[in-house]
């Protein structure tokens, strides 16, 4: 089986309203769908959700390295060759989630070609997940309503909370959940890069009163010794997040004392280094959540299937309902979150099918 074309298609559809958070404001779905084709007639897909306030990426920046940079290396190859291409493509730097796009891709070729759903392949540690719900910045009233309808509609109980403004203000939101919601309900919290070490670390302290479990992101990583301070003087844990997108990144960060925990996103490191990354933290006894880049319905299949492969990841909550924020998708099939939990797709590879008058509505390159 041998790869004979590789597509990058740009989308854009609407947000039922924008996402904020600390390091930026979404208010469409502009993602890129990564489309490879084999001579066997067998097609696999990746979603790349681009973040240029986060990894520098645009859409047609995803367009641009997957047609001139990735698909000359991949055409004629062996889908089955993950580590080779791989090598090959981290000749690239930077270029996260395109290339995480087509890795994403492979697996779903890999899949359909044994006959096996890729979560089996990753290593079937689990048919459904618990989830939780990204809460996007806003009043405390409007974040308040976004968890109780997660809640009573699909039975969440789990939410990672957007903070990372003013400290009087994400304390109001934190509070005011937490007295809607009870104690029985996880929250933990993510400033995106917003606070600086010192508001952080008086941040740390107050969420803890609020039985907040995690604070993801609290300040700029690049203030080093800040973030290490933090780590030092937060009675929850600290997790590395944007910090965080490689590896190699991810060592440095936890042999350094940056983090204590790691978001993992198959949107920026596909399934292979993201079993990496996995593998790696279990190793050194350091947990790992599946996180959310405000992914699509396919970006969604793809975080469910890793989180059911991987022992590590299907014990926490993974983060996989934000598809709910966008108008419309191009899966023929949408994911379905009922009674607080996701499943994963039981068809070969990742399990979906595109629908075409869809993405031809939705293409934004005519």
């Amino acid at each position: 089986m041998k790869i004979t074309s590789v597509e990058a298609i740009p989308l854009a559809i609407p947000f039922r309203r924008p996402f904020a958070f600390a390091s930026g404001t979404a208010h469409a779905a502009d993602h890129v769908l990564v489309r490879i084709t084999t001579d066997d007639g067998l097609v696999g897909h990746g979603e790349a959700p681009p973040r240029p306030y986060t990894y520098g990426e645009t859409a047609y920046s995803i367009v641009a390295a997957v047609h001139e940079l990735f698909a000359p290396l991949l055409v004629g190859a062996d889908p089955f060759a993950r580590e080779r291409l791989r090598a090959e493509m981290g000749r690239t730097v930077a270029n996260n989630t395109a290339r995480g796009a087509i890795d994403v891709a492979l697996w779903d070729l890999i899949g359909q070609a044994c006959g096996q759903p890729v979560h089996v392949l990753l290593g079937h540690a689990a048919d459904e997940v618990a989830v939780a719900h990204m809460i996007g910045l806003g009043t405390p009233a409007a974040m308040v309503a976004d968890a109780v309808e997660m809640r009573d509609e699909y039975g969440v109980e789990a939410f990672k909370v957007k903070v990372g403004r003013d400290l009087a203000q994400d304390m109001a939101v934190v509070r005011a959940l937490r007295q809607e919601l009870g104690d029985a309900v996880e929250l933990y919290a993510d400033a995106n890069r917003g606070w600086d070490a010192d508001t952080a670390i008086v941040a740390a302290r107050r969420l803890a009163d609020f039985h907040v479990t995690m604070l993801e992101e609290p300040n700029p990583a690049d203030d080093v010794l800040g973030r290490r301070r933090i780590v030092r003087a937060s009675p929850i844990p600290v997790v590395g997040d944007e910090s965080t997108i490689t590896l190699g990144g991810v060592a440095r960060s936890l042999l350094d004392g940056d983090a204590e925990a790691i978001s993992v996103k198959v949107a920026r490191t596909g399934f292979t280094e993201s079993a990496k990354i996995v593998g790696l933290c279990e190793g050194l006894g350091v947990a790992t959540v599946v996180g959310n880049q405000i992914d699509g319905m396919l970006g969604t299949v793809a975080s469910t299937a890793l989180a059911c492969g991987l022992r590590s990841l299907a014990r926490h909550p993974v983060e996989v309902t934000n598809f709910l924020v966008m108008t419309d998708d191009v899966l023929t099939e949408p994911p379905v979150i009922a009674e607080g939990r996701a499943a994963a797709r039981q068809g070969p590879g990742l399990g979906v099918a595109i629908d075409p008058d869809k993405l031809a509505h939705y293409r934004a390159d005519r």
